[in-house]
């Protein structure tokens, strides 16, 4: 089985642990919820060996690259990251309603790279720019950044949901506006850090690649944007005690520059970057 085949197959994993997800959040059964838990590990390890053998076929190939430098490999380690991420909050916080929330945006990226018609899922080789050291300190901390902030956008929509019911206490199986408050401060938390380390790393592969450390290219350019959105997220957080609806929505447009940076960019304006 090639590792494509073996993505496809998670892609309905995923949808699966997703819908289990929603049913428990419906019905209220406990036995759905760690079924759904057990789903999304049991795939999410599945998606780790996909990896194994895909880094395989590439040295068969003679390319020997880490699977990790094309839109379809990033896709992937997106939706990977998204899912770990998710799940280590699941055990940190013992809650299982999240993964209604954030295991559709794993989802979604598995779907997106699987079915997109613009994306090929083939091995290719590295062009000479990518042929760096840097390449997995940067793909790699940015996208744990993102998955972060997947989870953070998936949380502020379920806060603003859960205030709109009117309903501040919660209950069993959706938390309080507090609890979801700290989950989407926490996710920015921990993925703010994370992507000015990928911002750093980039910009000192951009000088070992191009003699430059920033050249305004597009991507650089909404990358500094994203960051400063979340920025703005923490000092508003820290100096004014930004909470509740204002840090919800904040956090969503937040995501949305994510999206932007990581596929408009690509997909719709030219620079350094349009060979991702």
């Amino acid at each position: 089985m090639t590792s494509s085949t073996i993505f496809s197959v998670i892609t309905f994993g995923y949808l699966l642990s997703w819908v289990l997800y929603l049913c428990y959040m419906v019905f209220r059964q406990e036995t759905l919820g760690r079924l759904a838990s057990v789903t999304a590990w049991l795939f999410w390890a599945m998606q780790t060996g996909g990896f194994a053998i895909r880094w395989i076929e590439s040295y068969r190939l003679g390319i020997g690259k880490p699977p990790l430098t094309n839109l379809y490999e990033s896709m992937v380690f997106f939706s990977w990251s998204i899912i770990l991420l998710y799940l280590l909050f699941e055990l940190r916080h013992r809650t299982l309603t999240m993964g209604a929330v954030a295991v559709p945006f794993g989802f979604g990226a598995m779907a997106y790279a699987s079915l997109a018609p613009n994306i090929s899922n083939q091995i290719q080789p590295l062009v000479p720019a990518l042929q760096s050291d840097w390449l997995l300190a940067h793909v790699i901390t940015c996208f744990l950044g993102y998955a972060a902030f997947a989870i953070s956008c998936g949380v502020s929509i379920l806060y603003v949901i859960q205030e709109r019911r009117t309903n501040p206490g919660g209950s069993s199986h959706i938390p309080s506006l507090s609890v979801l408050d700290d989950w989407i401060y926490k996710s920015i938390a921990v993925g703010f850090p994370l992507l000015t380390a990928g911002i750093i790393t980039g910009a000192a592969w951009a000088y070992s690649a191009w003699g430059a450390y920033w050249s305004w290219d597009p991507k650089e350019t909404w990358s500094l944007i994203t960051w400063l959105i979340y920025a703005a997220f923490l000092h508003a957080r820290f100096t004014r005690g930004w909470q509740g609806k204002k840090a919800a929505f904040l956090s969503i447009v937040g995501f949305l520059a994510v999206i932007f940076t990581y596929l408009g960019v690509n997909l719709i304006l030219s620079g350094l970057h349009s060979y991702t």
